[in-house]
């Protein structure tokens, strides 16, 4: 089964020109942690995702890849 990309960490930090050790440091997690999450490999719990959105200040919804093609015909 092919990887999902269920989050854009890794993109809205490279927008934002934040470095996943910047990230771990603001949140109180390993670096190691946030490298899972940005590679999707692990997925963040939402009220840390929240509270990512108001360290890099974006919507919530910035952070989360879409799935509205699944429910297209």
């Amino acid at each position: 089964m092919p990887e999902r990309k269920i989050n854009r960490l890794k993109v809205v930090l490279a927008e934002k020109d934040k470095t996943n050790r910047w990230l771990a440091e603001q949140i109180g997690y390993t670096e190691g942690m946030v490298s899972r999450w940005v590679s999707n490999t692990k997925q963040p719990p939402l009220d840390v995702l929240y509270n990512i959105s108001l360290l890099l200040k974006v919507d919530i919804r910035d952070l989360i890849e879409s799935n509205a093609h699944a429910f297209k015909k």
